[in-house]
């Protein structure tokens, strides 16, 4: 499909990240369209969860498929009796949602299509970068001019620059959805994290450790998934599914009906922030919008993409702006000073934990859950500010068991780097 004249905006990409940033542009009135080599209608092949709180607040809540109340962890090794598991659960007292998949893509569609969002099939090739227009060529040779490209392709962008210094820590998933002979799970429960290691060999124990992510999906359904939080390089899905696989044995559970498999989420945790001043925005993905210390970014994209698409309008009031200009008032909005501040915060983060052995890693995230729940709550989803952030990383450190803190003492790697980032914030 082709338009008689320019949009103001092209957007690379139909994922989630592309359909939110599109759809918060056409609420403000501009002219939008979107290439992308899949149909926009293509069901996303992977889950995502919020907070219950975190949706209520967006107002979005109707687009969840499940809710639960039941919010646990569990830190423990797993070495106690059965009947006292639920002793061991760290209760989060927060609600936790999925999205409807279906749903939250037909949310941003709906607001597209009522502005008559224009959609094309195909692949960016190649980008020219004229005064006040920048022109994609596809490779199928169609050539699409607009005022301003968003490249919103995913987590190797097209187009979007970065510094490529440091390795890139991944989180990895293996999950199924199924039936089985005994519930994994409590009835109404959602599982964040299940650490309890009973099930692996001493040995496997000094292995990079992993956990499950479980919830009881209503209809005798489970999913569960066995996570990595995040690991350069990162753990082979064959080790995340022998995992799981040794978890259910040990419990003396059983698939009786597998209904599918998500065979492996690959999440960049640590992607450095792209340079700032460069005439493409990127968005979600491609401009390392995931939340570095839970993984977390459909959060983000909700609340982002209506700052980023005001900053953008308002930048196209002027008719003399170029790509360069448009792009940075954009780039701007989406990272302002605060949130690179915190983002090196976060990654801080990153780096310890993943250096910490199976008895540390459960020991930090037991102090980490015993903060008030206001401050590990706006911890995951982002929504400190950076005084906060200070303040609750502080009362976690002085709280922590000694192999904890020692941990993260210890400066091994590029935590000297980050600290630097946080204190001087250029890109």
């Amino acid at each position: 499909m082709t338009s008689k004249a320019s949009p103001d905006v092209l957007v690379l990409g139909a994922g989630p990240g592309g359909l939110a940033i599109a759809a918060a542009l056409s609420e403000e009135n501009l002219k939008v369209e979107v290439l992308s080599a899949n149909d926009r209608r293509d069901p996303w092949p992977y889950t995502y969860g919020i907070w219950g709180e975190e949706v209520d607040d967006l107002g979005l809540d109707h687009l969840l498929e499940h809710r639960w109340c039941n919010t646990v962890s569990y830190f423990g090794d797993g070495s106690i009796e059965p009947k006292d598991i639920a002793n061991q659960a760290t209760k989060h007292g927060r609600d936790y949602g999925l999205f409807d998949k279906k749903k939250l893509q037909q949310h941003w569609l709906k607001q597209c299509d009522n502005a008559h969002v224009l959609w094309h099939r195909g692949c960016a090739s190649s980008i020219s970068i004229e005064q006040k227009t920048s022109t994609i060529t596809t490779t199928e040779g169609q050539k699409i001019k607009a005022r301003l490209i968003i490249d919103a392709t995913g987590y190797e962008p097209i187009f979007i620059k970065s510094e490529k210094s440091r390795p890139v820590a991944v989180q990895t998933c293996y999950g199924i959805v199924g039936r089985f002979n005994l519930p994994p799970v409590e009835e109404g429960q959602f599982v964040l994290m299940d650490y309890r290691c009973d099930h692996l060999s001493l040995k496997e124990r000094k292995e990079p450790p992993t956990f499950l992510y479980a919830m009881d999906m209503g209809d005798g359904r489970f999913f569960l998934e066995e996570t990595s939080l995040g690991l350069a390089p990162p753990l082979t899905l064959e080790t995340l599914k022998s995992r799981l696989n040794q978890r259910l044995n040990h419990r003396g559970l059983e698939i009786t009906s597998l209904e599918y498999e998500e065979l492996g989420l690959f999440l960049p945790m640590n992607k450095q922030i792209p340079y700032l001043n460069q005439p493409v925005l990127g968005f979600g993905g491609s401009a390392a919008m995931v939340h570095p210390a839970s993984g977390y970014l459909v959060g983000g994209l909700l609340r982002r993409a209506p700052i980023t698409a005001k900053a953008i309008a308002k930048a196209m009031h002027n008719k003399e702006a170029n790509s360069l200009q448009i792009s940075s008032a954009g780039w701007a909005a989406l990272w302002p000073a605060e949130l690179r501040r915190k983002q090196a915060l976060y990654q801080f983060g990153l780096e310890k934990l993943m250096r910490f052995e199976e008895q540390q890693l459960r020991d930090f995230f037991t102090s980490f859950f015993s903060l008030p729940n206001s401050q590990w709550y706006g911890f995951l989803t982002n929504t400190l500010s950076v005084r906060e952030l200070v303040k609750a990383m502080v009362t976690m450190f002085i709280n922590a068991p000694w192999n904890v803190r020692w941990g993260l003492m210890q400066m091994e790697g590029r935590e000297l780097s980050l600290l630097w980032e946080f204190l001087k914030p250029i890109r």
